[in-house]
């Protein structure tokens, strides 16, 4: 073993004794959110989407057209919902399902 001074914690999940690290690692990627798009590809922080379908936002009185480009996303932790800038919308969220990754 490499690290043999390295702290061992028992994990319930597996039954089994691991490294801290390990465990700390596993835990991450387990919270971890994957959004996927309209066509299922996997969204990131910072990607360009484009809308699908034309969109009436709540509270702004305006309609985003299909095609829209969309810079700079930002995941939310809810896998249907990520968080956008657009000019003259403040707190733009959309849904995961009407835009499409560039």
């Amino acid at each position: 073993m490499a690290n043999d001074d390295e702290d061992y914690v028992y994990d319930e999940e597996s039954g089994e004794w691991m490294p801290a690290s390990e465990l700390a690692a596993k835990r991450a990627a387990a919270d971890t959110v994957v959004v996927h798009d309209a066509v299922g590809n996997v969204l990131a922080d910072g990607d360009q989407v484009t809308l699908i379908k034309d969109l009436d936002v709540k509270g702004a009185g305006q309609t985003l057209k299909q095609g829209t480009l969309i810079k700079s996303i930002r995941l939310t932790g809810d896998p249907q919902e990520i968080d956008c800038k657009y000019p003259g919308i403040k707190g733009l969220v959309l849904r995961a399902e009407f835009v499409k990754k560039r």
